[in-house]
């Protein structure tokens, strides 16, 4: 039994060992109740074996049962929504009807099979809701393959969007999918069993091959912008050179199309030719992330008056996003309309986010901390401590079993109020559970604790570190709660590890630097350690990329080599190279990192720095994308590039 634990425990471990291993008689004798905070957990455990696999005696009633007793729970939820898909995939639809309503966050293949059973009874409004999904779902469910089908069938889509969605599902590499709508295609636009795969597999060559009348037929043109797309990901120049060799012989729609999709990909590996590209483009409709690439294109551009007309160009909900409020304003700001750029700094100033504190700087005002909330009370706590879906939290994250805590944690404090939130984070800073803290604290509205939003734990392990190291210990807090959020157990999926979040490469790699002999992966699993590997990677990749926190930033999430590779061959505001940075995962950390390290300096050091001058300039490329100081260095997090 762990230390401090329930004497029922292990009772709870061996269920769960049993569920993992699909020993239902094992499950069954550690089902029974005993008053243990988890005895739901066992008890759901063989009800979803027996969804999944079904057995003669299986009686349904059991799972009406356990959804009426844990009504409101996580549990609950995750139960109704395995009997729901068992329903929808055996076609029984007055059950699915009854029960739907009563889940509260449907996925998108249990809202299809909610309107497959709507269809079945005869409800013809619902292909109304349903034809948007048509042009925006990539990944989709089979339940909703019939649902799409029925749009086909009822003539509710054309056959031009019938090649728009083959176009979007082979641009997001769904070439199954693909298949299966171009399976629906009318009779005189059918295609071979095997064409789609031969466009794509080799575009070049099928480019080369494509006879001098290929584009008489409208699948022989589709074909074609399909193999262009899909060279572009690889080879924009070669997809443009083909382009300029083909592009009489479509119309200004698909010309549009074929040059779009080569402007974006051009754009994501920062190919200056992808700005005039875009703007030969034109008014060309454009997916969120080619829009997105287009205002990126031209940043780097430097060219506000297209900055301005791509932001404008975005549907609304992409334009009012605080990315592009930011960049359209600067773009006013550029073009001299000082009060519209106003308006947009004012719409996003006042929060602790990169693009917030950018706009507060915008408009001549430095950072600063809320009001911090009144100190929780007596009460307060322990009305946390008395939910249940608290207790049971914190039951699971005694017996280390984080993934179940986590989702028990965050279903239980949705919808609940700051108060209730600000006590749940300061019990969870109490027990050292640093992460669902944090969690808890984001999510006021009203009343906020950024002593808990933004948490400095260990300072005892990692101030010295970065003393010691000559590191702004703002930008290591910064960088470690976009880790870790200090959990000093946590393990990425690719195996990072600890506060820090070191690959084991990369650890290896940091101990021959520091003559530290007979490494093995256990160190990073030590928290002093892990601390010092990693406020020592940030030294030297901050040494080796021009002493700039962004550079240093982005390369301890993707490496250093990516990182000098993401320079300009001219000098580059900060802000401007972060936006451009073509892998998402690492945008958005760098993004992070540097909001946090201004909060941090803020808390720690009672100073607002200027987000904007930490930021700075990024030197111009030298051409030399070499590793830093020839060292070969891989990224903690990501491991060998």
């Amino acid at each position: 039994m762990p230390a401090g634990g329930d004497p029922g425990d292990e009772r709870i471990l061996l269920a769960r060992d049993a569920a993992r291993s699909g020993d239902r008689n094992r499950l069954a004798l550690n089902a029974p109740a005993t008053g243990h905070v988890l005895d739901p957990y066992p008890e759901y455990w063989a009800l979803s074996n027996q969804v999944a696999r079904p057995s003669a005696d299986f009686d349904p009633a059991r799972i009406q049962d356990f959804l009426e007793r844990n009504s409101g729970s996580w549990l609950a939820e995750k139960l109704r929504g395995e009997w729901l898909r068992s329903l929808g995939k055996r076609g029984e639809w007055g059950s699915f009807v009854a029960e739907f309503p009563y889940q509260e966050q449907p996925d998108q293949e249990l809202r299809c099979y909610h309107y497959q059973a709507r269809l079945q009874n005869g409800d013809g409004a619902v292909l109304g809701e349903v034809r948007p999904l048509w042009f925006s779902l990539v990944d989709t469910p089979e339940s909703c393959i019939p649902v799409l089908q029925t749009l086909v069938r009822e003539a509710q889509v054309a056959p031009d969007d019938l090649w728009l969605r083959i176009r979007r599902l082979m641009e997001a590499k769904r070439i199954t999918g693909a298949r299966a709508v171009a399976s629906w295609l009318p009779a005189d636009q059918a295609l071979g069993a095997s064409d789609l795969d031969k466009a794509s597999t080799n575009p070049s060559t099928w480019l080369d091959r494509q006879p001098v009348n290929f584009a008489a037929s409208r699948q022989g043109r589709e074909l074609a912008l399909i193999a262009l797309a899909r060279l572009s990901r690889d080879d924009p120049m070669g997809a443009y050179l083909r382009y300029s060799r083909l592009d009489e012989r479509f119309s200004a729609a698909e010309r549009g199309y074929a040059l779009g999709q080569i402007a974006w990909q051009a754009a994501t590996k920062l190919l200056p030719e992808a700005h005039a590209w875009f703007k030969a483009v034109g008014d060309t409709p454009m997916s969120e992330e080619q829009a997105a690439w287009r205002v990126r294109a031209a940043l780097r551009a430097g060219d506000w008056r297209a900055v301005k007309a791509a932001v404008e160009a975005m549907p609304a909900a992409q334009r009012d996003l605080p990315d592009w409020t930011y960049w359209l304003g600067r773009a006013q700001q550029a073009l001299g309309n000082k009060e519209a750029a106003r308006q947009a700094f004012e719409r996003l100033a006042g929060h602790p986010t990169f693009y917030s504190i950018l706009a507060d700087e915008e408009l001549g005002r430095s950072f600063k901390l809320p009001d911090k909330a009144r100190a929780t009370s007596d009460e307060e706590a322990e009305r946390v401590r008395q939910t249940p879906g608290v207790q049971r939290a914190l039951a699971l994250f005694r017996l280390d079993m984080r993934t179940e805590g986590t989702r028990e944690w965050n279903w239980t404090l949705r919808n609940r109020d700051d108060r209730f939130l600000l006590a749940a984070a300061q019990l969870a800073q109490q027990l050292g559970i640093y992460d669902r803290a944090i969690n808890a604290a984001d999510r006021t509205r009203n009343e906020h604790d950024y002593s808990l939003r933004y948490l400095a734990p260990y300072r005892e392990r990692i101030e010295p570190n970065a003393r010691s190291r000559d590191l702004d210990t703002g930008w290591v807090y910064g960088l470690m709660r976009q880790e870790s959020r200090f959990v000093t157990s946590a393990r990425s999926g690719v195996g990072a590890q600890g506060l820090m979040q070191i690959m084991p490469t990369t650890g290896q790699w940091i101990a021959g630097k520091l003559g530290m002999k007979g490494y093995n992966v256990g160190w990073l699993r030590d928290p002093d350690t892990n601390v010092m590997f990693g406020t020592t990677y940030m030294r030297m990749v901050l040494e080796g990329l021009d002493n700039h926190p962004v550079l240093a930033s982005a390369a301890y999430n993707a490496g250093p080599g990516r990182a000098k590779r993401w320079k300009d061959a001219k000098p580059l505001e900060g802000a401007i190279y972060a936006e451009t940075i073509p892998f998402g995962e690492t945008r958005d950390y760098v993004k992070k990192v540097m909001a946090n390290s201004v909060v941090y300096a803020l808390l720690l050091d009672g100073r607002s720095p200027s987000l904007k001058s930490r930021l700075g300039t990024i030197a111009a490329s030298n051409g030399d994308v070499r590793d830093v100081g020839g060292m070969g260095s891989p990224a903690p997090g990501a491991g060998l590039e």
